[in-house]
C-alpha cells in the first residue's frame, strides 16, 4: 500500500465515516443506557424524523424503513409501547389504521443525552455562513442519497 494514491476525495469519505462510527458508538451507549436495543433507537430517530417531515408513520412504514419483516416490527413497536417511548393512537381519518407517534418521554431522554451534543455541532454550524451550510446541506443529502441507492450513479441507465 506503499505509494498507492487515492482518488480526490477520500480524504472526506473516511471523515465522514469516522463521524459515522462515532455517532454510532453514541447511539450504542444511549441505547445500552437505557435498556434499548439499537434498532429500537433507529425506530425513534425514524419515527421523528417523519414526524419533522410531516409524515405519518404506520408500523407497516416503520418496518420498510428499518428493513424488518412484519412480526419483527410487531416486536419493536410492542417493544418501545412497554417502554413508554411510543403509542399506538387510531387515524381519526381510517379508524382501520394505527398510527404511531413517539412519547414525550422519549424526547426528553434523547434531549438529556444527545442534547450537548447537538448544541455543539449547531455552535460549529454557527461559524458557517449560509453559503457554506448550503453546501454542507447539499453533500450530506447527497451522500445520504447515495446510502440509499437513489444517488446520481444508482445504476440506471435512462440517467
Amino acid at each position: 500500500m506503499v505509494g498507492r494514491r487515492e482518488p480526490e476525495g477520500m480524504d472526506l469519505v473516511h471523515l465522514l465515516r469516522e463521524v459515522v462510527l462515532q455517532l454510532d458508538v453514541a447511539g450504542a451507549e444511549f441505547a445500552g443506557r437505557n435498556g434499548l436495543h439499537r434498532t429500537d433507537l433507529r425506530a425513534l430517530i425514524a419515527l421523528l424524523d417523519a414526524d419533522r417531515a410531516g409524515i405519518e408513520s404506520t408500523p407497516g412504514r416503520l418496518g420498510a424503513r428499518l428493513g424488518l419483516n412484519s412480526a419483527g416490527t410487531t416486536a419493536l413497536i410492542d417493544r418501545l409501547e412497554r417502554l413508554g417511548l411510543i403509542r399506538r393512537v387510531r387515524d381519526t381519518r381510517d379508524r382501520r389504521r394505527v398510527l404511531l407517534e413517539v412519547d414525550e418521554r422519549a424526547l426528553a431522554l434523547g434531549e438529556s443525552f444527545f442534547g450537548p451534543l447537538i448544541g455543539r455541532v449547531l455552535g460549529l454550524l454557527d461559524t458557517f455562513d449560509a453559503g457554506e451550510r448550503d453546501a454542507i446541506r447539499r453533500f450530506l443529502g447527497g451522500v445520504r442519497d447515495a446510502a440509499d441507492g437513489h444517488g446520481p450513479d444508482d445504476g440506471d441507465p435512462g440517467r
